[in-house]
């Protein structure tokens, strides 16, 4: 009675602002509320009655929708939806799902209430972004459930795991790329180098580098590249913290220091006048993560660096490992660092696999600082590229206790 009662408030209000024909009220929803709960209450465990008395609601509904159209030409339906829910949240308390009922009315509520805000939302998202997010749900409730959760071959690859790193990694890259769409046109370059480091420090870098080189800003631009690079090392946290304990029990203090390190450094960095000391716009607009084939991509490197790492660890031991991250630092470092995650504790001791991480991000800060000084204007190129190579010389100091 409370539930159906609420439901039938908001449409009574609804009625009263609207001007024409609306169904039902305080006293219509409540009675449909009650039928659905009665007949229940008379069928006991037997759902053939309560079936049966839907399409008896649903008829009266018709009714009720047949003459708004024919009053006012067009209408909605979702008053008559309501009445049918109603229906059923009734047949629900009899049944005892206190929980699903109360969702199930709370959310009509919601949805009832909410017409405006929500169907102004088709004009503020673009119809790509909805297949961006629809692409998100195929990586993530789709594929995911379907891949089989057990080792295969002798190198022991797990398809669910390959396909929860790819997860992972896109739903850090996904939710970066929802906050710059969100916040389009808003808080300068500054936030634009934060949230482009969640999302990719490299793509970051060579985007900021080519504006640097037709803009005269050069401390604001070295000092967002450092930024996003800092901010690399606070997502790398957050990945090897979901898949490896112990290995972010080793690094998460000294990527906290560094991520704290290279924000702040930055930021004092962009305070620094530059040649050019007009307002600067945020331009910077990231491309969608949720690519299905570049989804696929990142699982085939991630599967050949861990068997990669694998090899080498059994026959080079730590100095291939050691080698093997350096040169992965020239290209995308999760797969390989993602790698690391699987196979530290196993075939990796979990120290080298830590000194493996940080070698691959301080060689990537280097690499990065090489594509701002190739991309962008000289003075820009030299600051990047010195605080890039101080900010990798200073990844390498956790070495020094790792190595003990």
């Amino acid at each position: 009675m409370f539930l159906s009662f609420l439901v039938g408030l908001e449409r009574e209000e609804h009625k009263a602002t609207a001007g024409t024909f609306s169904f039902g009220g305080v006293r219509t929803f409540p009675l449909i509320g009650l039928l659905g709960y009665s007949l229940a209450l008379l069928s006991g465990p037997q759902l053939l009655p309560v079936a049966l008395g839907l399409p008896v609601v649903a008829a009266f509904l018709l009714l009720s929708y047949r003459h708004k159209i024919a009053t006012a030409g067009t209408a909605g339906i979702t008053t008559e939806m309501s009445g049918l829910t109603t229906y059923v949240v009734g047949a629900l308390v009899y049944h005892e799902q206190f929980w699903i009922a109360t969702t199930l009315s709370v959310a009509s509520m919601l949805l009832l209430e909410l017409k405006a805000a929500l169907e102004s939302l088709t004009g503020r998202i673009a119809s790509d972004e909805i297949l961006t997010f629809t692409k998100f749900l195929v990586l993530t409730v789709v594929i995911l459930p379907a891949v089989p959760n057990q080792e295969f071959g002798p190198f022991q690859i797990n398809p669910f795991k390959t396909w929860l790193v790819v997860v992972a990694v896109s739903t850090v890259s996904y939710g970066s790329y929802v906050l710059q769409r969100v916040t389009k046109n808003e808080g300068g370059v500054i936030l634009a180098c934060i949230l482009g480091g969640a999302y990719s420090s490299t793509v970051t870098t060579v985007v900021l580098a080519r504006r640097a080189a037709r803009e005269r800003h050069c401390h604001l631009f070295a000092g967002g590249i450092l930024i996003a690079s800092g901010v690399m090392y606070l997502r790398l946290i957050v990945l090897v913290g979901l898949f490896n304990r112990d290995l972010i029990a080793l690094l998460a203090l000294p990527f906290a220091a560094l991520a704290a390190v290279a924000v702040v450094a930055g930021w004092l960095w962009t305070r620094l006048p530059d040649p050019d000391s007009g307002a600067v716009q945020r331009e910077y607009q990231p491309r969608n993560p949720l690519e299905l084939r570049a989804a696929f991509l990142f699982a085939l490197l991630f599967l050949a660096m861990l068997v990669a790492t694998r090899l080498v660890a059994v026959y080079l031991g730590k100095t291939g490992v050691y080698t093997l991250a350096a040169i992965m630092g020239v290209t995308d470092v999760d797969p390989f660092i993602m790698g690391m995650t699987q196979s530290a504790g196993k075939v990796t001791p979990v120290s080298a696999a830590a000194t493996g991480i940080l070698i691959a991000a301080s060689s990537n800060n280097v690499v990065k600082g090489i594509y701002a000084y190739s991309l962008a204007d000289r003075r820009t190129g030299v600051q990047s590229l010195c605080l890039l190579v101080a900010l990798g010389v200073l990844g390498l100091t956790p070495l020094l206790w790792l190595a003990r």
